[in-house]
């Protein structure tokens, strides 16, 4: 597998993390969360020689979506995201677009996703995690062959997301973490939608041993 990590500035908060994931042999690729800089994604899809399948969503927030409908556009692909928030992205009270500078972001969903359901690229296998609690319909995806999750704003290194926007919830993005993500294998590595990578094993203190992370 091939996975590339671009930094995307999409509004005054935390640089945007938008991975773009590749099979090497079938060269089918996936974007998670074009922010923005459009750019500089078609010019690293362009490197890797992509055959761009898939642009998924782990929710519906501008700063995660900026960038679908151009990337769509130049590089084709399907945008995938979770049932709720393929609704609530055309709500710009719950996307929040007007607020982070994305006043006439217009965004329809191809496909919409429920927990379970799998995503292939070549011979890699995408499980999605349904995790509300930042968004009532916000998504993880889990690669078990490589180790690895794709968190969104879901799990961040030593925290969690946001509950206090339009369908967060506190309950639910802990129930999300504590009874989806944290049985997941130790060794996991979290892509998370800002920040820096994790693992499971070093955020499991947190969340069911009440302990603070303390590097």
């Amino acid at each position: 597998m091939i996975l590339k990590e671009l930094k995307i500035e999409a509004w005054a908060g935390d640089k945007t993390n938008c991975y773009i994931v590749q099979d090497e042999n079938s060269k089918e690729t996936m974007v998670i969360d074009p922010a923005g800089n459009v750019e500089k994604i078609v010019e690293m899809l362009d490197i890797l020689q992509a055959k761009l399948k898939y642009i998924y969503l782990t929710h519906c927030h501008g700063d995660h979506i900026g960038g679908v409908k151009e990337l769509k556009e130049r590089y084709g692909g399907q945008v995938i995201i979770e049932r709720k928030d393929a609704e609530n992205i055309l709500n710009p009270n719950v996307s929040l677009t007007t607020y982070i500078g994305y006043p006439n972001l217009t965004l329809e969903a191809d496909a919409r996703v429920d927990d379970g359901d799998l995503l292939h690229l070549g011979d890699l296998e995408f499980k999605v995690i349904h995790t509300p609690g930042h968004t009532e319909g916000g998504s993880c995806l889990y690669c078990e062959s490589e180790n690895l999750l794709f968190s969104g704003d879901t799990l961040f290194r030593g925290t969690w997301g946001r509950t206090d926007v339009p369908t967060g919830s506190f309950e639910d993005i802990i129930s999300s973490i504590t009874k989806k993500l944290m049985i997941l294998p130790d060794e996991t590595i979290v892509y998370p939608g800002h920040g820096k990578s994790t693992m499971i094993r070093e955020e499991k203190p947190i969340y069911l041993e009440l302990k603070p992370r303390l590097l």
